[in-house]
Formats: structure tokens, C-alpha cells, sequence
């Protein structure tokens, strides 16, 4: 074997391949947890095999992808598209560190106008390319959000007897989120044009390097002055950025095999290479003894993504080193990197965990809506301490935290579903109580009608019962559409107020009258006590009925002061007892006086009815006694009539028919008003 050893057994055995996983986000989705694939970088001439640092991005969530609108999507969204295709296998995204120190927030519990203002200082204030994964979130956060926002507005719009196809919506919010929206997407656009230029010139650079290494094993000059220029190609090698991914296996393999060719020519001078040898085995045992502190590292992300960058170190800035050093310190690597590795796999599965206890939850909520969803209600009430419940289950579900991304689009069909039938079935009842408020609108517009109709009215018994029963009928009706209820209320208040208002100021001045009626009575009853009679019965019959006259023409008392009318029969009754008149024939100027008071009474004819009602009653009761006292007469066939038994018994029966003929003079003078 040749002095200096092929570039395809530097460093290690060509088997020996390192193998780490590809990731450097930690917001990854709980599938690609799960499945770690090995990356391997092509081998090329001989290097140790290194990982590739590439970049995994959050995909879209299920609520982005159900009924998505684009959020002014870039015109040259293609054009991006082939772009982040063709970049180079490593530092594809030159803000791939920037990202990492981008905190990311619960965007979950963040408001719509939180997000909004989010989106804005990213866009504002970071590399449009180290954004993508925290951006993408927010979007979908917010696109959740609103439509949530939505449907709860189209829900309002329809209550309120609004047509579907009427309903529009817009929210400074969401004009503000798709005004940062569109900037970031323009930025990015930019970026990514700006990037297709570097990796094109970018690999024009590293051809006119690779051509430059080809010259030097023809240029002659100093073996140091030619080494020297080799370094400095290295070095620019190192510095030039990305190229095409399509064109970067051929570039690295040109590449590695003029290099390969240059130490196959320096095997003349041992010096120099012994040199860049002992240089090499320096720096890879730097970036050995940092990956054994990240191995002891409790922030495995971290410690992930900074390995990352350490086997691209390896891969790109530093070439062979000893052969008796290759084999020991590629191992040493690779023990360090693979205990990062089992840590991230023990980390990803802790998450794994969280992940499916946010599944258990989601799913616990669900269920919980179809209970409800289940329940039959059938008023408004019930209704809205549904919507209360199922309001709390929503925003319970979304902050419950993500799922396995296996199931994440079935699980936010599942919650949109049970919220969807909520929905239908809530839209339904609303609906059917929509129809029934319009017919009690029609009910209540004819009762303020027939109230307008009849404010006017003086026909006081016939209108004041009227006016009640609407009232109470009004009550009966129930709900209207909430937009005409203030307005039809007051419409008939208003009529029945100013019937009712009408009613009592009459009342009012009538009370008036029989106040003063009152006091004039009193006046007469006091001066009853004074009148003296004559001693002659026609002439103080004359002057009581005069009294009499005077009494009735004063009018109507209060109610609560019709007590002063027996006051008054009694003072008669004092008078009549010193003219020595029949009783009966006393009784019927009283009673007469009595029949014009009822009949004056409310314009009616209840009191009347009442009275007349009352007579016969007396006149049946008094015809049961005398009845009963002819039976019990028969007893006393053989006593005579002298027997004090028997002559009582016939005085009461002539007792019970005076008092007959009485009430049935009483009856003859009540017909006679009617």
C-alpha cells in the first residue's frame, strides 16, 4: 500500500457509516416521532459517511386542509416550489439556525388579533426562510379560529330570521392577518428567487475551483507555494455556499477526486502532508470532545441540532487524518452521536405519550357533544344552556394540545362533525321557532288592532271587559321575532293605556260626585234627627216621603260608604213607628227607594238580577215553611183548635203568609223596572 492511503480508507472503515436522524424542529408530528428515518450521505471517494442536515417541516393540520381558503398565495407559488426541490443536500436554508432560536408560543391559546399581531413581527423582525414551520402554524391556528368565529356569526345571522345566502362577514382582524399573510408570502418569493440565483452562481464558482484544482498538479513551482494555493482552494471550497441539488453529487465527487489526486502528488513531500494530517486530526477531535458534552446534554434538541452541524464540520471543512488515528476517532464519533440519537428517540417517545393523552381528552370531549347532541330540548332556554356547553367542550378541544398525526386529521373530523350535527339540529329548533314567533306576531298585531279599534269607545262595560281579555290573551301568545317585540308592545300599551287612562279620569271625576253626594247625605241623615212630625199621618207621611225624595236625589255614595244607606232605613223606621202605619205598607216605601238605588248602580242590570234572584229565593223558602206547617197540622186531627199547640202552628202560618205576599209585592215591583 501506498505512503499516503486513498481518500476512500481515510478516517475509518468504508462500513462503518453514521447514521443520524434527519430532523430540526421540535414541533415534528407525532408519526415522524415515531419513525426515525436514517439519512446517509453518498460516499464519496472515500470520507467518512456524515448525516445530512436537512429540514423537516410541520405539514399543514387538518383544519387548514378542511374548506381551506389560500391566504394570497404567491403568483410564482410553483416556481417556489422547484426551488426548495433543487437545494443543495446541506445549508439548503441559510436561516436552518435562526429558526431554532425562534420561540415558539402556544399559538392554540392565542386570540385571532394575538396571532395576527404575531404573524406581523415575525415577518417584521426575523429571516423570512427561518419562519416557515412558526408561520405555517399561526395560519392554520387562525384559519381554525375564524371559521369557528364564522360559523358562530352565521348561526347569530340565521336566528335572527337572516337567509343563508344573505350572509356576508368581515373582520378587521382578518384583513389584517392576510395584509402580514401576503407580505411574508411576497418576502418569500423573493428569498427563494434570491436563493435560485446564489446556488446557480454558487455552482459556477465551485466548477472554476474544482478546474483550478485540476492545474495545480501541472503548475511548476514550489512544492509550498503549491500547497499553500491548495489550502486556499479548500478554504474557498468551504466558503461558497449551496448549489442545485441535482448538480451536487457530481460537484462533491469532482470535488473529492482532484483532492484525492493532489495527496496522491504530495506523497513527495511527507512533510506537508504529515502537517495537514496532524491539522485535521486536531479539529475532529474538538468537534468529538463537544459531541461527548452534548451526549451529557438534558437538552436533547439542542444537543441534536448542534450535532448536526458538527457532522457537516466533518464532512466539509476537514480531510483525512492519520491512518492509526482513522478507525479510533470515527468510533469515538460515532458513540457519542448515537447516545444523542437513543436520547432523541426516548424524548420523541415521551412525546408520543403526551400526544396520545391529548388524543384520549379530544376524544373524551367528543363524546361528550354527542351526549348532548342526543338530549332532546324543545325551548329556548334549554337551547341556549346547550350552545353555553358545547361553547366550553369547543374551546376545551382546542386546547387540549395536538394528537398523533396519524389521527389528527380523523380526530378534527370527528369534533367538526359532532359539532356540525349540534349545529343542524340547533338550527332546526331555531328555525321552527322562527315560523311560530311570526304566527304569534300575526296573533299580536290583530290584538293591537282591535285595541286601536276600541280606545275610542264610551261603551264602558262592553269595552273595559274586552280590553282585559286582549290583555290576557296577549300574555298567552308567547314570543315574537326579537327585531319587532319592543316595537309591538309598545304599540298596544300605548292603545290599551290610553283607553284605560280615558276610564279613569271619568271615574276619577265620577268618585268626585259621589264624595260630595256623600257628605250632602250626611248633612240629610243629621237633619232626620231633628225632624219633628205633626201627629196627622197623611201630612208627616208626606213630609218622610219628601225626605225620601231628597235622599235619592243627592245620588250615588262610594262603595266603601254604601253603609250610610241602612243608617238612613233606620232613621225611617223611627218615623214610620209614630204614624202608626201598616208594616207592610212601610216596608214597600223603603224597599221602592232601595229598587231606585240598585237600578241607578252602574247603569246595569246585575244588581237588579241579584236582587230579583234573592226575592224568589225568599218567596220559595217561605212557601217550603208554610208547607211544612199545614202538614204538621195533620197531626192534630182530633185536638181543637183551641190547643195552644195547634193555635201557634196557625198563627205562624199566617205570619209566613203576610210575610209571602210581602216578598211577592216586592217581585211585582222589581219586574216592573225591567
Amino acid at each position: 500500500m501506498s505512503e499516503i492511503d486513498n481518500l476512500q480508507k481515510a478516517d475509518g472503515i468504508e462500513e462503518n457509516k453514521l447514521i443520524i436522524d434527519n430532523d430540526d424542529t421540535t414541533e415534528n408530528k407525532s408519526s415522524e416521532l415515531n419513525e426515525t428515518t436514517p439519512v446517509e450521505t453518498p460516499q464519496v471517494n472515500g470520507d467518512e459517511t456524515s448525516s445530512e442536515v436537512t429540514e423537516t417541516v410541520n405539514e399543514n393540520s387538518p383544519e387548514q386542509k378542511e374548506e381551506e381558503e389560500e391566504i394570497e398565495a404567491s403568483e410564482n407559488e410553483d416556481v417556489i416550489n422547484e426551488i426548495e426541490e433543487s437545494n443543495a443536500e446541506d445549508a439548503e436554508d441559510e436561516g436552518n439556525k435562526e429558526r431554532h432560536s425562534i420561540e415558539v408560543k402556544e399559538y392554540d391559546k392565542m386570540s385571532l388579533e394575538s396571532l395576527a399581531i404575531e404573524l406581523e413581527k415575525l415577518v417584521k423582525n426575523e429571516k423570512i426562510q427561518a419562519i416557515k414551520s412558526p408561520v405555517n402554524d399561526i395560519n392554520n391556528e387562525f384559519k381554525t379560529k375564524f371559521q369557528a368565529l364564522l360559523d358562530e356569526k352565521k348561526t347569530e345571522f340565521l336566528n335572527d330570521g337572516g337567509n343563508e345566502i344573505d350572509f356576508y362577514y368581515s373582520s378587521p382582524i382578518q384583513k389584517r392577518f392576510k395584509t402580514a399573510y401576503k407580505e411574508y408570502r411576497n418576502k418569500l418569493n423573493e428569498h427563494y428567487k434570491s436563493l435560485e440565483k446564489n446556488l446557480k452562481q454558487n455552482l459556477t464558482d465551485k466548477l472554476e475551483i474544482i478546474e483550478e484544482l485540476k492545474g495545480l498538479l501541472s503548475v511548476e513551482e514550489n512544492i509550498n507555494t503549491t500547497y499553500k494555493h491548495f489550502k486556499e482552494l479548500q478554504e474557498k471550497w468551504r466558503n461558497t455556499g449551496p448549489i442545485p441539488r441535482d448538480k451536487y453529487n457530481n460537484a462533491w465527487n469532482s470535488y473529492h477526486h482532484h483532492v484525492e489526486r493532489f495527496y496522491d502528488f504530495l506523497h513527495l513531500n511527507r512533510d506537508l502532508r504529515d502537517l495537514d494530517f496532524k491539522h485535521n486530526l486536531d479539529k475532529k477531535l474538538k468537534i468529538i470532545e463537544r459531541a461527548e458534552e452534548l451526549a451529557q446534554d438534558d437538552n436533547v434538541m439542542r444537543s441534536f441540532r448542534e450535532l448536526q452541524e458538527l457532522h457537516k464540520m466533518w464532512k466539509e471543512e476537514l480531510g483525512p487524518v492519520g491512518r492509526e488515528h482513522r478507525e479510533g476517532i470515527w468510533e469515538r464519533f460515532k458513540v457519542a452521536t448515537k447516545i444523542i440519537n437513543d436520547k432523541r428517540q426516548v424524548y420523541y417517545k415521551e412525546i408520543d405519550k403526551v400526544y396520545e393523552k391529548n388524543l384520549e381528552n379530544k376524544l373524551e370531549i367528543i363524546a361528550n357533544i354527542d351526549v348532548i347532541n342526543a338530549q332532546e330540548s324543545s325551548s329556548h332556554s334549554s337551547w341556549q344552556k346547550k350552545i353555553k356547553e358545547i361553547e366550553a367542550l369547543r374551546n376545551n378541544f382546542f386546547n387540549a394540545g395536538k394528537v398523533p398525526i396519524k389521527v389528527n386529521e380523523a380526530t378534527w373530523a370527528k369534533f367538526k362533525d359532532s359539532v356540525r350535527t349540534f349545529n343542524k339540529k340547533k338550527n332546526a329548533f331555531y328555525k321552527g321557532l322562527k315560523k311560530e314567533q311570526f304566527e304569534n306576531l300575526k296573533k299580536k298585531l290583530e290584538l293591537i288592532k282591535i285595541a286601536e279599534d276600541n280606545k275610542e269607545s264610551e261603551d264602558v262595560e262592553v269595552t273595559t271587559a274586552l280590553m282585559k281579555k286582549i290583555q290576557s290573551d296577549w300574555k298567552k301568545i308567547g314570543h315574537v321575532p326579537r327585531r319587532d317585540s319592543d316595537k309591538i308592545w309598545k304599540q298596544f300599551k300605548t292603545a290599551c293605556n290610553y283607553y284605560f287612562d280615558k276610564l279613569h279620569s271619568k271615574r276619577n271625576a265620577a268618585n268626585h260626585e259621589q264624595v260630595d253626594a256623600y257628605n250632602k247625605k250626611q248633612e240629610l241623615l243629621s237633619s232626620l234627627k231633628e225632624l219633628s212630625l205633626s201627629g196627622e199621618k197623611d201630612k208627616d207621611l208626606s213630609t218622610i216621603k219628601e225626605q225620601i225624595e231628597k235622599w235619592k236625589s243627592i245620588g250615588r255614595v262610594p262603595n266603601d260608604k254604601r253603609y250610610i244607606e241602612g243608617k238612613f232605613n233606620k232613621s225611617l223606621d223611627g218615623l214610620f213607628s209614630n204614624l202608626k202605619m201598616d208594616k207592610n205598607e212601610v216596608e214597600m216605601i223603603k224597599y221602592e227607594n232601595k229598587l231606585e238605588n240598585l237600578n241607578r248602580t252602574d247603569n246595569d242590570n246585575r244588581n237588579l238580577d241579584n236582587e230579583r234572584s234573592f226575592i224568589r229565593k225568599k218567596i220559595d223558602e217561605v212557601k217550603g215553611q208554610i208547607n211544612q206547617l199545614e202538614n204538621n197540622l195533620q197531626f192534630f186531627t182530633n185536638v181543637d183548635d183551641e190547643n195552644p199547640l195547634v193555635k201557634e202552628v196557625h198563627n205562624n202560618i199566617k205570619t209566613h203568609k203576610q210575610a209571602l205576599t210581602l216578598w211577592k209585592t216586592k217581585l211585582t215591583k222589581i219586574k216592573e223596572l225591567y
